[in-house]
This record gives structure tokens, sequence and C-alpha cells, in this order.
């Protein structure tokens, strides 16, 4: 395993990388009203959360919350722009030290990776376990309410296997507790949170590759897939890695169940076989019912056709991606426009 990181405050502080962090932070969203302000003065809006964090004087500033309802309810709290440049400051310099610990088919919030990548690495896995087994099976396992159940402490005790800075230390400790010393849970919105969310299930990760040999593995943040033999093996497996989340990162399974790789695997957001990849079904229905409405906008809002637009090109490069032609076809001939 590579060796722990040391002297690194100097890099999360240097004025260039707080220029590079702002720059990042603001990329594809200078036009938002809290980013413009900032801009006016930005040089000396930098200088001051550069002295904040010399002197140790830093603390993040509540968050903006609000709901999301697709694909699933969800609470994003989103944080001040000022601590966006600083979470963006912690993950150029921290990023790299993680990720080179990080296994391959890890595939949520990390460079050359997303969902595309970890379908086609599903794909790939199950003509490999074919070739080796001809029946494959496939262990599914889904972390209940994950960025809530992380226990900062456990977090923060992972982090310290890898920077030994403890004033990087202290500052990302300043992150994760903002919501109170003894809050559990990482903020969904945040970019350290996605670091964060990565490395607290890393040792889940090598624990099945390494420690147990189950190489036919894929994650996707809190959803991942195993492949094997026989349900029989798997079904026992489960047990196993059920006990092994609660007790060594207090997590449980939310949704969970082994089945035959020959009925398709729903994961990352497409269904996977080893010859074909589709669109997820309620992706479809989700879209479809957001282009009738939209047309239907249309037909009594000029201004609703950006938006119709936007959303068909969304869901044709979703389509694009899989064998969805057809798919795309029919949604497309429902509100032509």
């Amino acid at each position: 395993m590579p060796k722990t990181a040391g002297d690194l405050w100097g890099d999360i502080v240097s004025w260039d990388n707080l220029v590079a962090a702002y720059m990042n932070a603001r990329r594809g969203k200078r036009f938002k009203p809290d980013i413009m302000r900032f801009h006016l003065n930005w040089e000396e809006e930098l200088l001051n959360i550069h002295n904040h964090l010399i002197w140790g004087s830093w603390q993040p500033k509540p968050f903006s919350a609000f709901p999301v309802y697709e694909p699933k309810e969800r609470l994003i709290e989103a944080p001040h722009f000022s601590d966006r440049i600083v979470h963006h400051a912690m993950h150029r310099v921290l990023e790299p030290y993680f990720e080179r610990r990080f296994i391959h088919h890890s595939y949520a919030c990390r460079r050359g990776k997303g969902t595309h990548a970890a379908c086609a690495a599903v794909q790939k896995l199950i003509r490999r376990a074919q070739k080796r087994w001809g029946r494959v099976y496939v262990l599914q396992g889904d972390i209940r309410k994950y960025f809530p159940s992380i226990v900062p402490d456990i977090l923060l005790r992972l982090v310290r296997r890898v920077i030994r800075d403890e004033r990087v230390v202290d500052l990302w400790e300043r992150i994760v507790r903002c919501c109170g010393p003894t809050q559990v849970g990482l903020p969904v919105g945040v970019l350290t949170s996605q670091l964060g969310a990565n490395v607290y299930l890393d040792p889940f990760d090598h624990y099945v590759t390494d420690d147990l040999g189950y190489g036919l593995y894929v994650r996707y943040m809190d959803d991942w897939v195993i492949l094997g033999p026989s349900k029989q093996e798997l079904w026992k497996l489960l047990g196993h890695l059920e006990e092994w989340l609660q007790d060594n990162l207090c997590l449980r399974l939310s949704k969970y169940g082994v089945y035959p790789a020959a009925q398709g695997v729903d994961f990352a957001g497409y269904r996977t076989w080893s010859t074909h990849i589709l669109p997820r079904k309620r992706n479809t229905k989700r879209a479809r019912r957001r282009i009738k409405r939209l047309a239907r906008l249309c037909a009594l809002r000029c201004d609703k056709q950006e938006a119709l637009r936007a959303v068909k090109a969304s869901f044709w490069g979703y389509t694009k991606f899989c064998s969805g032609a057809t798919t795309w076809k029919k949604v497309d001939e429902e509100t032509l426009g």
C-alpha cells in the first residue's frame, strides 16, 4: 500500500491552488447571483479565505438545503460558494493520494469513470464469468441511507491512514462535523462528501476483492454487484457481508438479492446483459413524463421550447450509450418538436 502523505497543508492553502479551486467551483455556474457577487472582489474574497485558513479560524457556513425527488427523494445540502472553494482546494490536493488506493472497479465520482464505464465493466465481467462457469449469478446490494449513515469518527480514522498532516485532517473534521460533534452522516451535494463516501467504502472494496477473493465485483457509490457460480454461495456471502458492514462501518443494506445474470443486471442507470445494454425502464418512464409535460406547455408557452429541446437532448444522450435507438424513437415520435 502507498505510504501516508504529510506536509500537504501548504499545498492546500497556497494562492495558486485557491485560485484554481475558485475557477473549478464557478465552472458552469458563473452567472448565478452569489457567484457574480463573489467575482466582483474575488481577489479580496480569496485573500480572506486564505487568511482564515492560515490562522485556523475558518469555519464552514450553514448549508442551503433543498429537496430533490428524482430519481428518489433526497435532501441536498449546498455549501456557501466560498466554502465550495475550500472543498475544491482540498479535493485538488488530496484526491490523488486516495485515488491510487481505490480499486479499479469503483466507478462513482472519479475521473474517467462514471455510469457508462460501470455498465461496460459489468458487461465485461459477465462475459468473463460465462466463459469460466457457464451459468452466472449476481449478488447485488445497496446501502440503506448511505450518506446519512456515515460515521465521522470512522471516516476520519480512514482518512488518517492516508493523510498524516493533522492540519489537513482538522480542516476535514470541521467540515464533516459542521452539523454537530455527535452528528452522524455527510451532507449530500458536497465535493468532499463524495470523496469521503468513496474513502468510507474502500475497506469494503478491498475486503471483497483482496481478502475474500471475489474479483468479479463492481461498485458505483453505495450500489454494488458480485458475480458468482451459484446462488447458494452468493446467499451465504451476502449474510457474511451484511455482518461485516455492520461491525466495521455501521452500515446496513436496504436492497439486496441474488438472481441469474441472464435476466439482466439493473445497475448504474442501465440494464446490462452480456450481449447488450438497455435503458432502465423507470428512467424511460420518467423521461417520457417530462417530455410529454413540456410538450403540452409548449403548445401554450413559447418559452418552454428550449427546455423541451434540452430534456430531449439529455434523454437522447442517455439512450445513445446503449441499445436504446428503438426506445428513443418511440419517445421522440410521441412529442415531435
